[in-house]
């Protein structure tokens, strides 16, 4: 028996670009220092109810499609909402965006079927607007260290 706490990442990556910001998020919590959280990343299409239902904490990434999440992101949301409503009530997670304009769409779109789901926010939304940039990857990496080694505190 583990008592090592599950993370899951699921995060839509069509892009060379964004593919660099999912692996910056599993970078960041795969670090070294952090020991008792075991990460799992499966694209929208691939994850479901299962991979829900055994994860402590979540984090969701998103491209910004004409104003909403990805579809794959909503197709996810669409298998998993009704086997996963009333077991994961409470489950912490965070999202990131890659917005080619401002994410609000996307963040609004998120944010309305997790409040539904009744998950918990961690932080703020990273939403990383604009022509892409490095940076994008430093805060990626930063998120997903933060969620990874907040969950192994206990924090979350």
């Amino acid at each position: 028996m583990t008592d090592r706490k599950q993370l899951l990442v699921v995060a839509h990556a069509p892009s060379p670009n964004t593919r660099k910001l999912v692996q910056a998020v599993l970078r960041g919590a795969r670090h070294p220092d952090i020991c008792d959280v075991e990460v799992a990343h499966r694209p929208p299409l691939e994850a479901g109810p299962q991979d829900v239902l055994r994860a402590n904490a979540i984090i969701l990434g998103t491209t910004e499609n004409l104003g909403y999440m990805s579809g794959a992101l909503k197709d996810f949301f669409d298998r998993i909402y009704y086997p996963c409503l009333e077991e994961t009530q409470g489950l912490p997670y965070a999202v990131f965006i890659r917005a080619g304009h401002d994410g609000t769409g996307t963040r609004r779109a998120v944010e309305s079927i997790v409040t539904g789901l009744r998950w918990r926010s961690i932080q703020e939304p990273l939403i990383c607007r604009g022509a892409f940039s490095e940076e994008f990857t430093e805060q990626c990496e930063e998120l997903g260290m933060t969620v990874a080694a907040s969950l192994e505190a206990g924090i979350i």
